[in-house]
């Protein structure tokens, strides 16, 4: 009940009141404008992939779309030596995806049972991790492409709230389906020290000023972006 933009109002202003207990150090490598990026997405891959996930060197990620806890996603899976496989409607972001070192891409319009695909890049053995955005409508097929053992992380509604786990699909496989509203603090600080050590760079689509505002959320209505959008306030 205390996340900023939930119940309570959001940080676009010039000046805010918060409690130290609610801020981190920025990390060393990050511009404010990169900084500003990690809260929520960036944190929501973390605890997906790494505090919740424990992902390996050399396992197969699953990350649906070209969103920000997508793109944050393929950036740690990178980064911890795992092969993540991005999912999206448009072949223009998947190119996008591969730029960004994206093992395996999925048009899941061109292939609607997508887990197909994925059992034929992993060569039948299924996705180690995967983290669920899309919500009922992904859910099925995510449960499909899991591999024994796996894990799936349920993260967002793209397609609408809801949608069953079936039971005995994850006792079958072993697997696990966990919920991530975000993390912690613990969560944040552990990662901030991830991103400097590796100088990873978040992907900014683009940066609108703060007069422009209502334009980029009208760029983020739109869906044509690949990884975060940015308000820029004031001169930092």
């Amino acid at each position: 009940m205390t996340a900023l933009g939930g119940a309570l109002d959001g940080m676009l202003s010039e000046y805010v009141t918060l409690n130290e207990a609610g801020l981190v150090k920025i990390p060393a490598n990050l511009s404010y404008e990169e900084a500003a990026t990690l809260p929520c997405a960036a944190v929501t891959a973390w605890n997906g992939l790494v505090t919740r996930g424990n992902t390996q060197p050399g396992d197969y990620v699953v990350l649906e779309g070209t969103g920000g806890v997508s793109i944050f996603g393929l950036q740690f899976a990178l980064a911890l030596g795992a092969k993540p496989i991005i999912t999206s409607s448009s072949d223009a972001k998947l190119e996008h995806a591969k730029a960004l070192g994206a093992f395996a891409t999925i048009n899941y319009k061109k292939n609607p049972d997508w887990e197909k695909e994925v059992m034929a890049i992993t060569g039948g053995a299924g996705a180690q991790h995967i983290l669920d955005v899309g919500g009922k409508d992904t859910l099925p097929h995510a449960l499909a492409s899991l591999a024994s053992g796996g894990d799936v992380a349920l993260i967002g509604g793209l397609g609408g709230f809801g949608g069953d786990v079936p039971t005995f699909a994850l006792m079958g496989r072993n697997a696990s389906a966990f919920g991530i509203y975000v993390g912690s603090r613990e969560n944040f600080e552990a990662m901030n020290v991830f991103i400097e050590k590796h100088k990873l760079k978040p992907v900014i689509d683009r940066t609108f000023d703060f007069a422009d505002a209502k334009a980029a959320f009208d760029h983020m209505r739109s869906g044509d972006f690949v990884g975060k959008i940015v308000i820029r306030i004031g001169g930092a």
